[in-house]
Protein backbone atom coordinates (compact mmCIF):
# COMPACT_ATOMS: atom_id res chain seq x y z
CA UNK A 1 0.00 0.00 0.00
CA UNK A 2 1.17 3.51 -1.25
CA UNK A 3 2.81 5.65 1.95
CA UNK A 4 0.22 8.48 2.28
CA UNK A 5 2.37 12.06 1.36
CA UNK A 6 2.71 14.04 4.41
CA UNK A 7 0.88 17.07 5.14
CA UNK A 8 1.93 20.14 3.51
CA UNK A 9 0.52 22.50 6.42
CA UNK A 10 3.12 20.41 9.25
CA UNK A 11 6.06 21.04 6.14
CA UNK A 12 5.52 24.20 5.92
CA UNK A 13 5.37 24.94 9.64
CA UNK A 14 8.46 23.38 10.56
CA UNK A 15 9.99 25.49 7.61
CA UNK A 16 9.12 28.50 9.78
CA UNK A 17 10.32 27.46 12.77
CA UNK A 18 13.97 26.87 10.81
CA UNK A 19 13.71 29.93 9.42
CA UNK A 20 12.83 31.89 13.25
CA UNK A 21 16.27 30.55 14.14
CA UNK A 22 17.85 31.61 11.26
CA UNK A 23 16.81 35.29 11.48
CA UNK A 24 17.94 36.13 14.12
CA UNK A 25 21.05 37.02 12.07
CA UNK A 26 19.08 40.81 11.81
CA UNK A 27 19.31 41.47 15.38
CA UNK A 28 22.92 42.40 15.43
CA UNK A 29 22.25 45.68 15.65
CA UNK A 30 21.35 45.17 19.12
CA UNK A 31 25.64 44.08 19.41
CA UNK A 32 26.83 47.04 17.01
CA UNK A 33 27.38 49.50 19.96
CA UNK A 34 28.16 46.98 22.97
CA UNK A 35 30.84 45.26 20.81
CA UNK A 36 32.08 48.92 19.76
CA UNK A 37 32.49 49.84 23.44
CA UNK A 38 33.73 46.15 24.53
CA UNK A 39 36.62 46.25 21.84
CA UNK A 40 37.39 49.51 20.77
CA UNK A 41 36.29 48.63 17.45
CA UNK A 42 34.74 51.34 14.93
CA UNK A 43 31.43 51.50 13.29
CA UNK A 44 32.82 50.28 9.56
CA UNK A 45 34.87 47.36 11.56
CA UNK A 46 31.43 45.87 13.98
CA UNK A 47 29.28 46.40 10.33
CA UNK A 48 31.91 44.19 8.88
CA UNK A 49 31.40 41.42 10.69
CA UNK A 50 27.48 41.59 9.79
CA UNK A 51 28.42 42.36 6.32
CA UNK A 52 30.71 39.39 6.22
CA UNK A 53 27.64 36.86 7.29
CA UNK A 54 25.38 38.27 4.93
CA UNK A 55 27.78 37.38 2.33
CA UNK A 56 28.57 34.33 3.20
CA UNK A 57 25.15 33.67 3.51
CA UNK A 58 24.60 34.58 -0.17
CA UNK A 59 27.25 32.19 -1.00
CA UNK A 60 25.80 29.10 1.18
CA UNK A 61 22.38 29.66 -0.46
CA UNK A 62 23.98 28.74 -3.67
CA UNK A 63 25.53 25.79 -2.41
CA UNK A 64 22.34 24.67 -0.40
CA UNK A 65 20.22 25.56 -3.42
CA UNK A 66 22.15 22.43 -5.27
CA UNK A 67 22.35 19.88 -2.56
CA UNK A 68 18.43 20.17 -1.67
CA UNK A 69 17.59 19.86 -5.32
CA UNK A 70 19.87 16.69 -5.34
CA UNK A 71 19.65 15.29 -1.68
CA UNK A 72 17.27 15.00 1.12
CA UNK A 73 16.12 18.54 2.34
CA UNK A 74 16.52 17.03 5.83
CA UNK A 75 20.11 16.30 5.74
CA UNK A 76 20.58 20.06 4.12
CA UNK A 77 19.01 21.96 5.94
CA UNK A 78 20.09 19.95 9.63
CA UNK A 79 23.70 20.85 8.25
CA UNK A 80 23.41 24.43 7.72
CA UNK A 81 21.86 24.84 11.07
CA UNK A 82 24.04 22.70 12.80
CA UNK A 83 26.89 25.53 10.81
CA UNK A 84 25.21 28.37 11.91
CA UNK A 85 24.85 27.10 15.44
CA UNK A 86 28.25 26.17 15.46
CA UNK A 87 29.43 29.63 14.48
CA UNK A 88 27.13 31.26 17.33
CA UNK A 89 28.78 29.28 19.69
CA UNK A 90 32.51 29.76 18.72
CA UNK A 91 31.87 33.29 18.58
CA UNK A 92 30.58 33.76 21.80
CA UNK A 93 33.57 31.34 24.00
CA UNK A 94 36.58 32.41 21.50
CA UNK A 95 36.04 36.53 20.60
CA UNK A 96 37.40 37.45 23.76
CA UNK A 97 40.41 35.53 23.88
CA UNK A 98 41.27 35.43 20.09
CA UNK A 99 39.81 39.14 18.91
CA UNK A 100 37.97 40.39 15.75
CA UNK A 101 38.75 38.18 13.07
CA UNK A 102 37.52 35.34 14.96
CA UNK A 103 34.30 36.95 15.30
CA UNK A 104 34.13 37.45 11.50
CA UNK A 105 35.28 33.72 10.48
CA UNK A 106 32.91 32.16 13.11
CA UNK A 107 29.75 34.31 13.23
CA UNK A 108 30.50 36.04 9.94
CA UNK A 109 32.20 32.96 7.30
CA UNK A 110 30.60 29.84 9.29
CA UNK A 111 27.67 30.57 10.89
CA UNK A 112 26.79 32.70 7.58
CA UNK A 113 27.39 30.15 5.57
CA UNK A 114 25.63 27.86 7.35
CA UNK A 115 22.47 30.52 7.90
CA UNK A 116 22.62 30.17 4.23
CA UNK A 117 22.51 26.73 3.27
CA UNK A 118 19.62 25.96 5.72
CA UNK A 119 17.90 29.44 4.49
CA UNK A 120 17.26 28.00 0.78
CA UNK A 121 15.61 24.60 1.83
CA UNK A 122 12.85 25.69 3.57
CA UNK A 123 12.35 28.07 0.85
CA UNK A 124 12.62 25.77 -2.07
CA UNK A 125 10.60 22.60 -0.60
CA UNK A 126 7.66 24.71 0.75
CA UNK A 127 7.33 26.79 -2.47
CA UNK A 128 7.11 22.79 -4.03
CA UNK A 129 4.48 21.91 -1.92
CA UNK A 130 1.86 25.18 -2.52
CA UNK A 131 2.00 25.58 -6.31
CA UNK A 132 -1.29 26.87 -6.46
CA UNK A 133 -0.70 29.05 -3.75
CA UNK A 134 3.05 30.28 -4.69
CA UNK A 135 3.51 33.90 -3.17
CA UNK A 136 1.55 32.79 0.13
CA UNK A 137 3.70 29.72 0.96
CA UNK A 138 6.74 31.53 0.02
CA UNK A 139 6.05 34.62 1.96
CA UNK A 140 5.01 32.57 4.70
CA UNK A 141 8.16 30.57 5.12
CA UNK A 142 10.54 33.68 4.76
CA UNK A 143 7.77 35.31 7.00
CA UNK A 144 9.63 33.04 10.00
CA UNK A 145 12.96 35.03 8.68
CA UNK A 146 11.36 38.13 9.33
CA UNK A 147 9.82 37.35 12.45
CA UNK A 148 12.83 36.02 14.07
CA UNK A 149 14.71 39.35 14.58
CA UNK A 150 11.38 40.48 16.68
CA UNK A 151 11.18 37.62 18.93
CA UNK A 152 14.94 37.42 19.26
CA UNK A 153 15.29 41.25 19.73
CA UNK A 154 13.03 41.56 22.51
CA UNK A 155 14.19 38.56 24.18
CA UNK A 156 17.76 39.94 24.43
CA UNK A 157 17.20 43.34 25.02
CA UNK A 158 15.47 42.06 28.04
CA UNK A 159 18.35 39.65 29.48
CA UNK A 160 19.04 41.85 32.97
CA UNK A 161 23.59 41.60 31.98
CA UNK A 162 23.04 42.70 28.42
CA UNK A 163 20.76 45.34 29.05
CA UNK A 164 23.78 46.99 31.60
CA UNK A 165 26.04 46.68 29.01
CA UNK A 166 23.88 48.29 26.28
CA UNK A 167 23.44 50.69 28.34
CA UNK A 168 26.84 51.47 29.16
CA UNK A 169 28.16 51.13 25.92
CA UNK A 170 25.78 54.00 24.81
CA UNK A 171 27.53 56.00 27.16
CA UNK A 172 30.65 55.16 25.75
CA UNK A 173 29.71 56.21 22.04
CA UNK A 174 28.32 59.00 23.51
CA UNK A 175 31.03 60.75 25.40
CA UNK A 176 33.30 59.35 21.73
CA UNK A 177 31.08 61.55 19.65
CA UNK A 178 31.14 64.35 22.02
CA UNK A 179 34.93 64.03 22.26
CA UNK A 180 34.82 64.02 18.48
CA UNK A 181 32.38 67.32 17.94
CA UNK A 182 34.88 69.34 20.44
CA UNK A 183 38.19 67.85 19.97
CA UNK A 184 38.68 66.86 23.87
CA UNK A 185 40.83 63.74 24.03
CA UNK A 186 38.86 60.16 24.05
CA UNK A 187 40.73 57.52 25.85
CA UNK A 188 39.31 54.24 23.51
CA UNK A 189 40.99 51.21 26.08
CA UNK A 190 40.14 53.54 29.53
CA UNK A 191 36.54 54.08 28.59
CA UNK A 192 36.04 50.15 27.28
CA UNK A 193 33.14 48.22 29.13
CA UNK A 194 34.31 46.36 32.25
CA UNK A 195 34.66 42.74 31.38
CA UNK A 196 31.86 41.39 33.35
CA UNK A 197 29.46 43.63 30.77
CA UNK A 198 31.92 41.89 27.76
CA UNK A 199 30.99 38.26 28.92
CA UNK A 200 27.50 39.43 28.81
CA UNK A 201 27.66 40.43 25.37
CA UNK A 202 29.62 37.09 24.13
CA UNK A 203 27.44 34.71 26.40
CA UNK A 204 24.05 35.29 24.16
CA UNK A 205 26.10 34.31 21.11
CA UNK A 206 26.62 30.82 23.17
CA UNK A 207 23.24 31.03 24.14
CA UNK A 208 21.82 31.82 21.17
CA UNK A 209 23.92 28.64 19.99
CA UNK A 210 23.22 26.31 21.71
CA UNK A 211 18.93 27.11 21.40
CA UNK A 212 19.90 26.96 17.57
CA UNK A 213 20.21 23.61 17.58
CA UNK A 214 18.00 22.15 19.94
CA UNK A 215 14.88 23.99 18.15
CA UNK A 216 15.73 24.19 14.55
CA UNK A 217 17.64 20.97 14.26
CA UNK A 218 14.28 18.59 14.65
CA UNK A 219 12.46 20.90 12.40
CA UNK A 220 14.66 20.92 9.76
CA UNK A 221 13.97 17.14 10.23
CA UNK A 222 10.70 17.40 9.22
CA UNK A 223 11.42 18.65 5.66
CA UNK A 224 10.74 16.78 2.68
CA UNK A 225 10.04 16.98 -1.15
CA UNK A 226 6.49 16.19 -2.76
CA UNK A 227 6.37 12.52 -4.14
CA UNK A 228 6.36 12.61 -7.78
CA UNK A 229 3.38 13.61 -9.23
CA UNK A 230 1.74 15.96 -6.50
CA UNK A 231 1.97 19.42 -6.03
CA UNK A 232 1.61 20.80 -9.40
CA UNK A 233 -0.98 23.24 -10.27
CA UNK A 234 -2.97 22.28 -13.06
CA UNK A 235 -1.97 23.64 -16.85
CA UNK A 236 -3.87 26.33 -17.92
CA UNK A 237 -5.36 26.72 -21.86
CA UNK A 238 -2.64 29.49 -22.89
CA UNK A 239 0.16 27.14 -21.40
CA UNK A 240 2.11 24.01 -23.58
CA UNK A 241 3.96 21.54 -21.08
CA UNK A 242 8.03 22.29 -21.47
CA UNK A 243 10.25 21.36 -19.65
CA UNK A 244 11.63 24.01 -16.77
CA UNK A 245 15.35 25.20 -17.38
CA UNK A 246 18.62 24.21 -15.53
CA UNK A 247 20.68 26.55 -13.81
CA UNK A 248 23.19 26.88 -16.94
CA UNK A 249 20.24 27.80 -19.24
CA UNK A 250 18.75 30.06 -16.61
CA UNK A 251 22.28 31.77 -16.32
CA UNK A 252 21.96 32.52 -20.58
CA UNK A 253 18.57 34.21 -20.04
CA UNK A 254 18.65 38.07 -19.57
CA UNK A 255 15.58 37.49 -17.06
CA UNK A 256 18.14 36.01 -14.11
CA UNK A 257 20.12 39.23 -13.86
CA UNK A 258 17.11 41.48 -14.04
CA UNK A 259 16.01 39.31 -11.00
CA UNK A 260 19.29 39.25 -9.68
CA UNK A 261 19.03 43.54 -10.22
CA UNK A 262 16.37 43.80 -7.93
CA UNK A 263 17.22 41.35 -5.03
CA UNK A 264 20.34 43.37 -4.81
CA UNK A 265 18.83 46.71 -4.72
CA UNK A 266 16.27 45.92 -2.51
CA UNK A 267 18.26 44.38 -0.25
CA UNK A 268 20.71 47.20 -0.33
CA UNK A 269 18.16 49.80 0.87
CA UNK A 270 16.99 47.56 3.74
CA UNK A 271 20.12 46.06 5.02
CA UNK A 272 21.40 49.35 5.32
CA UNK A 273 18.77 50.35 7.50
CA UNK A 274 18.91 47.15 9.30
CA UNK A 275 22.72 46.95 10.18
CA UNK A 276 22.51 49.80 12.05
CA UNK A 277 18.84 49.80 13.15
CA UNK A 278 19.43 51.29 16.95
CA UNK A 279 21.84 53.62 16.44
CA UNK A 280 20.59 54.99 13.39
CA UNK A 281 16.78 55.54 15.14
CA UNK A 282 18.47 56.98 18.21
CA UNK A 283 20.82 59.53 15.54
CA UNK A 284 17.51 60.62 14.26
CA UNK A 285 15.36 60.62 17.13
CA UNK A 286 17.24 61.57 20.21
CA UNK A 287 15.74 57.97 22.24
CA UNK A 288 18.19 56.11 24.05
CA UNK A 289 20.40 53.10 22.71
CA UNK A 290 17.81 51.27 25.29
CA UNK A 291 13.99 52.75 23.67
CA UNK A 292 15.24 52.49 20.34
CA UNK A 293 16.15 48.55 20.60
CA UNK A 294 12.70 47.99 22.17
CA UNK A 295 11.18 50.01 19.42
CA UNK A 296 12.97 48.20 16.45
CA UNK A 297 12.43 45.07 18.21
CA UNK A 298 8.48 45.98 17.44
CA UNK A 299 9.27 47.21 14.53
CA UNK A 300 10.83 44.19 12.94
CA UNK A 301 7.63 42.46 13.00
CA UNK A 302 6.81 44.03 9.44
CA UNK A 303 9.62 42.62 8.12
CA UNK A 304 8.16 39.38 8.40
CA UNK A 305 4.27 40.55 7.90
CA UNK A 306 5.74 41.86 4.65
CA UNK A 307 7.42 38.79 3.43
CA UNK A 308 3.68 37.24 3.61
CA UNK A 309 1.81 40.06 2.76
CA UNK A 310 3.45 41.32 -0.49
CA UNK A 311 3.18 37.55 -1.27
CA UNK A 312 0.23 37.17 -1.50
CA UNK A 313 -0.11 40.76 -2.80
CA UNK A 314 1.98 39.28 -5.95
CA UNK A 315 -0.14 36.50 -6.15
CA UNK A 316 -3.17 38.84 -7.04
CA UNK A 317 -1.84 41.51 -9.02
CA UNK A 318 1.30 39.98 -10.18
CA UNK A 319 5.05 39.89 -9.20
CA UNK A 320 6.26 42.31 -11.32
CA UNK A 321 3.71 45.40 -10.69
CA UNK A 322 4.45 43.99 -6.91
CA UNK A 323 7.92 44.38 -7.01
CA UNK A 324 7.55 48.25 -8.84
CA UNK A 325 5.53 48.90 -6.09
CA UNK A 326 7.91 47.75 -3.49
CA UNK A 327 10.45 50.55 -4.64
CA UNK A 328 8.54 52.96 -5.64
CA UNK A 329 7.05 53.37 -2.17
CA UNK A 330 10.82 52.77 -0.60
CA UNK A 331 12.09 55.51 -2.45
CA UNK A 332 10.08 58.04 -1.29
CA UNK A 333 10.50 57.09 2.25
CA UNK A 334 14.00 56.90 2.12
CA UNK A 335 13.71 60.36 0.43
CA UNK A 336 12.14 61.36 3.78
CA UNK A 337 13.74 60.22 6.13
CA UNK A 338 16.51 62.42 6.86
CA UNK A 339 13.97 65.23 7.84
CA UNK A 340 11.95 62.81 10.31
CA UNK A 341 13.18 63.21 14.09
CA UNK A 342 9.90 62.19 15.81
CA UNK A 343 9.82 58.94 17.55
CA UNK A 344 6.45 58.16 15.97
CA UNK A 345 7.27 59.45 12.07
CA UNK A 346 10.80 57.42 12.24
CA UNK A 347 8.89 54.83 13.40
CA UNK A 348 6.64 54.47 10.49
CA UNK A 349 9.60 55.12 8.23
CA UNK A 350 11.32 52.29 9.26
CA UNK A 351 8.26 50.07 9.38
CA UNK A 352 7.81 50.83 5.79
CA UNK A 353 10.98 49.75 4.41
CA UNK A 354 11.03 46.51 6.61
CA UNK A 355 7.91 45.62 5.27
CA UNK A 356 9.16 46.57 1.72
CA UNK A 357 12.27 44.66 2.58
CA UNK A 358 10.63 41.36 3.59
CA UNK A 359 8.43 41.90 0.70
CA UNK A 360 11.08 41.34 -1.81
CA UNK A 361 11.89 38.19 -0.24
CA UNK A 362 8.39 36.92 -0.15
CA UNK A 363 7.67 37.54 -3.76
CA UNK A 364 11.33 36.31 -5.49
CA UNK A 365 10.96 32.90 -4.53
CA UNK A 366 7.39 32.84 -7.12
CA UNK A 367 8.63 34.93 -9.26
CA UNK A 368 11.59 32.89 -9.51
CA UNK A 369 9.74 29.14 -9.72
CA UNK A 370 7.41 31.41 -12.03
CA UNK A 371 10.24 32.00 -14.82
CA UNK A 372 12.11 28.94 -14.61
CA UNK A 373 9.96 26.40 -13.46
CA UNK A 374 10.52 24.08 -10.09
CA UNK A 375 12.75 21.49 -11.37
CA UNK A 376 15.68 23.54 -10.83
CA UNK A 377 14.43 25.79 -8.03
CA UNK A 378 16.74 25.19 -4.96
CA UNK A 379 19.71 25.77 -7.13
CA UNK A 380 18.19 28.39 -9.81
CA UNK A 381 17.16 30.49 -6.93
CA UNK A 382 20.19 30.03 -5.03
CA UNK A 383 21.95 31.93 -7.76
CA UNK A 384 19.53 34.70 -7.38
CA UNK A 385 20.53 35.19 -3.55
CA UNK A 386 23.91 35.74 -4.19
CA UNK A 387 22.36 39.39 -4.94
CA UNK A 388 22.19 38.87 -1.05
CA UNK A 389 25.29 38.23 -0.35
CA UNK A 390 26.54 40.78 -2.41
CA UNK A 391 24.21 43.94 -0.93
CA UNK A 392 25.01 42.24 2.38
CA UNK A 393 28.39 43.86 2.08
CA UNK A 394 27.18 47.02 -0.15
CA UNK A 395 24.73 47.84 2.19
CA UNK A 396 26.27 47.95 6.35
CA UNK A 397 29.94 49.19 4.63
CA UNK A 398 27.67 52.09 3.09
CA UNK A 399 26.75 52.76 6.25
CA UNK A 400 29.66 52.48 8.38
CA UNK A 401 31.39 54.55 6.25
CA UNK A 402 29.44 57.41 5.93
CA UNK A 403 29.12 57.27 9.95
CA UNK A 404 32.72 57.10 10.40
CA UNK A 405 33.33 60.10 7.83
CA UNK A 406 30.35 62.51 8.74
CA UNK A 407 29.53 61.38 11.65
CA UNK A 408 26.12 60.64 10.94
CA UNK A 409 23.93 57.88 9.04
CA UNK A 410 21.71 60.20 7.00
CA UNK A 411 24.28 61.11 4.73
CA UNK A 412 23.90 57.66 2.65
CA UNK A 413 19.92 57.81 2.17
CA UNK A 414 19.34 59.99 -0.79
CA UNK A 415 21.96 58.16 -2.95
CA UNK A 416 19.74 54.91 -1.82
CA UNK A 417 16.70 56.79 -3.04
CA UNK A 418 18.38 57.44 -6.16
CA UNK A 419 19.04 53.38 -7.00
CA UNK A 420 15.49 53.07 -5.58
CA UNK A 421 13.73 55.34 -7.86
CA UNK A 422 15.97 53.61 -10.84
CA UNK A 423 14.84 50.50 -9.72
CA UNK A 424 11.46 50.78 -10.49
CA UNK A 425 12.73 50.15 -14.38
CA UNK A 426 13.68 46.55 -13.49
CA UNK A 427 10.35 45.07 -12.50
CA UNK A 428 8.69 47.29 -15.37
CA UNK A 429 10.60 45.96 -18.46
CA UNK A 430 11.07 42.28 -16.91
CA UNK A 431 8.91 39.42 -18.87
CA UNK A 432 8.49 35.88 -18.05
CA UNK A 433 10.67 33.37 -20.50
CA UNK A 434 7.99 32.34 -23.13
CA UNK A 435 9.48 28.68 -23.14
CA UNK A 436 9.17 27.78 -19.38
CA UNK A 437 5.91 25.93 -18.03
CA UNK A 438 5.05 23.92 -15.38
CA UNK A 439 4.31 19.89 -16.76
CA UNK A 440 0.45 18.79 -16.36
CA UNK A 441 0.32 16.73 -13.32
CA UNK A 442 -2.37 16.13 -10.49
CA UNK A 443 -3.31 18.79 -7.79
CA UNK A 444 -2.27 18.01 -4.30
CA UNK A 445 -4.37 15.44 -2.81
CA UNK A 446 -3.22 16.21 0.94
CA UNK A 447 -4.89 19.11 3.13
Amino acid sequence: MALRAPNRWVIAAAGVVVMLCLGTVYSWSLFARPLSSAFGWSTLQVSMVFATSIFSLGTGAVLGGRMQDRLDPRLVAGGGVALWALGNVLAGVGTLRFGYWWLVATYGVLGGFGNGIAYITPVATVTKWFPDRRGLAGGLVVMGFGLGTVAFTNVVANVPAFDVAARRAAIYVLEQERAAATGAPFDAVLNQLPSSDVSAILNVFTAAGVLFALVAGPCAALLSNPPPGTGRRPLTSSLRPVRSLAPPEVLRTPQFYMLWGMMFVNVTAGILVISNAVPIYSDLTGATPALAASIYGGLALFNGLGRIGWGFVSDRIGRNRAYALIFAIQAVVFCAMGSLHSVAAVGLAFAIVLSCYGGGFGTMPSFNADYFGTSHLGANYGMVLTAWGTAGLVGPLLAGLVKDHTGSFTRALLPVASALIAAVLLPVLTRRPKRVYEPRLSIPSTP
